[in-house]
């Protein structure tokens, strides 16, 4: 599935949804069902900086392709940092670094969340993005 096609899902997903309590439930549903990393990989140096609460991200790449875990302590960000791996990983970097994220907005989310949590969710994109570009160098 393409990056697009995920988002496109995602956007449906939420579109079901008529308020945004319920967003937020689901969200957390999303949060709970997260690829969770190796706790080796909860280090200093896989916390998302910027992030209000505590992020881990761990990326690899196998057979061409990204493949993100995470872990939070927080519920919401849980679910946030969820959303995203959905999107990103088993993309191939160069897919991953091109995308767009205009889907964010189409489902409310940033508008929904605090100053702090919208810096997060901006941080959480960057770091994904980053470990793409880093990942880019290896591809044949």
């Amino acid at each position: 599935m393409t990056i697009k096609d995920i988002q496109n899902d995602i956007i449906e997903e939420f579109s079901m949804f008529d308020d945004w309590m319920q967003r937020y439930e689901y969200m957390i549903e999303l949060g709970k069902s997260l690829p969770l990393i190796n706790d080796q990989y909860k280090t200093d140096d896989n916390i998302i900086k910027g992030c209000q609460s505590k992020v881990w991200v761990h990326a690899e790449m196998k057979d061409d392709k990204v493949v993100f875990t995470a872990d939070s302590d927080a519920i919401i960000t849980k679910g946030i940092i969820a959303i995203l791996i959905r999107v990103f990983s088993n993309q191939t970097p160069k897919d991953i670094i091109e995308a767009e994220t205009a889907f964010i907005d189409e489902i409310g989310l940033k508008e929904h969340l605090s100053p702090t949590r919208a810096n997060g969710l901006v941080s959480m994109i960057k770091q994904l993005k980053m470990y793409a570009i880093a990942y880019q160098t290896q591809v044949k």
